[in-house]
């Protein structure tokens, strides 16, 4: 039952998707209206972007997600999802305001002001739309409504974020409640850092009521919610848990961790509740979420009643 409700969750996010979809089929999902608006926030276009620039791999999920594949013409270097996205060496870290340019958009979308981007494509007169990085649910549905509304595709967007929360919803709401919540170690690296409640990944853990042992290390945000821990705070901390977000970037695995010097003591060591996960979908606030939050449920579900 817990597959069959991923899948269609993930389906229906996917379903106006751009992946090979042909801009020019006549389905009215995929055509502006006459009279439309093209706004999100304080940006309004004339007309609907044909050659948008994705400098994010979240932006391009999400683009993707709503059907606006088409009208995306190059993509950043770490845009890995969906495969046929038009990949590019375009940095999104280590954005060159000339080679964007080169590409000729009449969109650029990205998350961060890397090297104050957004104030050199303006000079060229390139519109730019912002998509920071997420710290809700709530964050990650109003980017891809804004998307939606960016790219005439608003229907769409809305059909996405409404399949994001019916499948979300109905994966917590089938994991058993339990008397006693269970802790956890979100892992980003082997250098031990981390990620707080009061980040997007600590929002998706506390659907199930989970403690997160990093919240200590971060208490006063003076760390922007990613703090390293050190091997003896986490072993003290005991976690019930551990969540590998550093599988594909740094090799680690349930084998690397257990042979860890000291942490043979830890309880989710000791009781193999270690669970690698897909870095890219564990890192991204887009569409994909909705696995995070099915891998996170199956965790949960196996950690034995204390």
């Amino acid at each position: 039952m817990k597959r069959a409700l991923l899948a269609a969750a993930t389906a229906a996010a996917l379903l106006l998707t751009g992946c090979g979809g042909d801009k020019d089929s006549g389905t009215p999902s995929t055509r502006p209206s006459a009279g439309e608006s093209f706004t999100a926030g304080a940006l309004t276009l004339e007309q609907r972007p044909e050659k948008i620039v994705s400098l994010s791999p979240v932006a391009t999920e999400m683009l993707f997600a709503i059907g606006a594949g088409p009208q995306v013409t190059a993509v950043d270097d770490q845009s890995n999802y969906p495969a046929d996205a038009p990949r590019t060496d375009l940095s999104g870290f280590k954005p060159n305001a000339e080679a964007i340019a080169a590409k000729d958009p009449d969109l650029v979308v990205l998350s961060d002001d890397a090297d104050q981007i957004v104030a050199q494509l303006g000079k060229l007169k390139i519109p730019v739309f912002r998509t920071p990085a997420a710290t809700s649910l709530t964050d990650t549905y109003l980017e891809i409504k804004d998307l939606g509304s960016l790219t005439g595709h608003s229907g769409e967007a809305v059909q996405v974020t409404s399949a994001m929360q019916t499948g979300i919803e109905q994966i917590v709401a089938s994991v058993p409640a339990r008397a006693k919540p269970v802790s956890y170690f979100y892992e980003l690296g082997p250098e031990l850092y981390s990620a707080t409640s009061k980040t997007f990944i600590g929002s998706v853990f506390q659907l199930f009521g989970m403690t997160n042992v990093a919240d200590a290390a971060d208490a006063d945000g003076s760390k922007g919610g990613y703090p390293q821990l050190s091997a003896e705070s986490l072993v003290a901390s005991n976690p019930d848990t551990v969540f590998l977000a550093d599988t594909k970037c740094c090799q680690q695995s349930a084998a690397t961790v257990t042979a860890r010097k000291g942490w043979a003591s830890i309880t989710a060591v000791r009781t193999g509740q270690i669970y690698p996960l897909d870095d890219d979908i564990a890192s991204r606030w887009g569409p994909r979420t909705v696995d995070l939050v099915q891998a996170v449920a199956d965790a949960v579900r196996k950690v034995p009643a204390s």
